[in-house]
């Protein structure tokens, strides 16, 4: 079996110690691929210099953090962009709306937010959209883009199946993570409706470890631990979740 991690911070300083040996863990629990996802102008050179240590399993992605949009929001977005290479990049990510800490910037998150989708439009990428409390902002804003063939995946879904069902009606995968693994979660009844058709798998790492790691540091290794409960909240097979969500993972990001 080959798992794909499609949300990855790999290249923060919380692996700098060991990063070799949790890639070696990662590949042999088969997790092949770990997609990492850019946060802001700091974070481009760390990620990268991390693809070029594992250029086989590690992607990168280009993307401002909404977390990180403050009113120097368009020189940031200048600097990042001006970091793109074509076949270099595969989304653009990690971007969206977040209002859980600090709606002060929410006009700067959405001017970002337009930005990056733009940008992602003009060279084919898939979008990687962080919706934290920002749901129908978020959906307000792709609805601006009604017109045109969005695509990507709404990462660490945490919204309602109505909401579930929107994002699915938009062309976007829910990614799924360490969270379905806790108890009572609300995402795991929302797995058990939707299609694994829908569904990538990811682990937000060193963020969001699933059970029995919550509280620890997170490290890709652990995604067949959400594959086996996603086999068992929709009553199949681990192989069968890890064919399809690794397809998806896949044709999405254009990986081979």
């Amino acid at each position: 079996m080959e798992f794909i991690d499609t949300h990855s911070h790999f290249y923060l300083p919380d692996f700098d110690k060991d990063r070799e040996e949790v890639m070696q863990t990662c590949l042999n629990a088969g997790v092949k691929k770990l997609l990492l996802p850019n946060i802001d102008d700091c974070s481009i050179e760390p990620m990268l210099r991390v693809c070029e240590q594992f250029p086989k399993q590690c992607y990168p992605m280009l993307g401002l953090h909404p977390s990180d949009v403050k009113e120097d929001v368009e020189d940031k977005l200048n600097f990042i962009f001006n970091h793109f290479k074509e076949n270099t990049f595969i989304a653009v990510g990690e971007i969206g709306i977040d209002l859980y800490w600090d709606k002060t910037f929410i006009k700067e998150q959405q001017f970002a937010f337009r930005k990056q989708i733009d940008f992602a439009l003009s060279h084919d990428l898939p979008l990687v959209i962080h919706s934290r409390k920002s749901f129908a902002e978020i959906l307000t804003v792709l609805n601006e883009y009604s017109q045109y063939v969005l695509k990507g995946v709404f990462h660490c879904f945490s919204g309602d199946i109505n909401q579930a069902k929107k994002a699915i009606e938009k062309n976007f995968y829910l990614g799924i993570g360490g969270v379905v693994t806790y108890k009572n979660a609300g995402i795991q009844d929302i797995v058990k409706e939707i299609s694994l058709s829908h569904i990538v798998l990811e682990t937000d790492s060193p963020f969001l470890s699933p059970m029995p790691y919550r509280g620890k540091r997170n490290q890709s290794s652990y995604i067949p631990l959400i594959a086996e409960k996603i086999a068992e909240l929709k009553e199949v097979s681990v192989e069968e979740v890890v064919a399809i969500t690794t397809a998806n993972a896949k044709r999405l990001f254009n990986i081979n």
